[in-house]
């Protein structure tokens, strides 16, 4: 009897701690930004994408400038998160790039830790028929040393929301 006195409180108040906990989820979902963050809709022909553009043959020393556009082909405004695309400074590695033997580049630029999900300050918004574009220094946070030829991919869709299907090559010479 006294087993059971001990066990049938416990066994109820472990129950209720579960309760408790799928309430707190319930409240913490509903307070969250990710109701209020930005979707990109659509179809897939409607959907933005990016496209990137880099010069044939760039000399060593000289910057390694890709350029980046962001395009909104939708009759509505679309938006995309800019963290992992070039729209904000070199904080993480958004970018496959593979030297002439498929190497992969040592990324040495910063990588920001981020509290999910994305502030609606991390949000860009493109217009209708519109749009965006950067350009950006690999070397900066890139190991793009020797000659070679180069290949680029953008690889940071899942974050971003912005497809690039496309991959980019250059030559680095002396």
């Amino acid at each position: 009897m006294k087993t059971f006195n001990i066990i049938l409180p416990a066994l109820l108040l472990s129950l209720a701690s579960c309760s408790v906990k799928n309430t707190g989820n319930k409240t913490t979902a509903q307070n969250s930004d990710s109701l209020n963050a930005p979707k990109t809709v659509a179809t897939s022909d409607k959907k933005l994408f990016a496209k990137m553009q880099i010069k044939d043959t760039i000399k060593l020393g000289e910057p390694v400038q890709l350029n980046f556009t962001v395009y909104n082909q939708a009759d509505s405004v679309q938006q995309f998160c800019k963290w992992h695309t070039p729209f904000e400074p070199l904080m993480s590695k958004y970018l496959e790039v593979k030297d002439a033997n498929g190497t992969e580049v040592s990324y040495q630029g910063a990588m920001a830790k981020r509290m999910m999900p994305p502030p609606l300050s991390s949000y860009l918004k493109v217009n209708p028929k519109d749009s965006m574009t950067i350009n950006v220094d690999l070397l900066k946070a890139y190991a793009i040393s020797k000659p070679s030829t180069y290949s680029i991919k953008y690889v940071g869709e899942n974050m971003s929301g912005v497809a690039a299907k496309d991959s980019v090559t250059f030559v680095y010479v002396k």
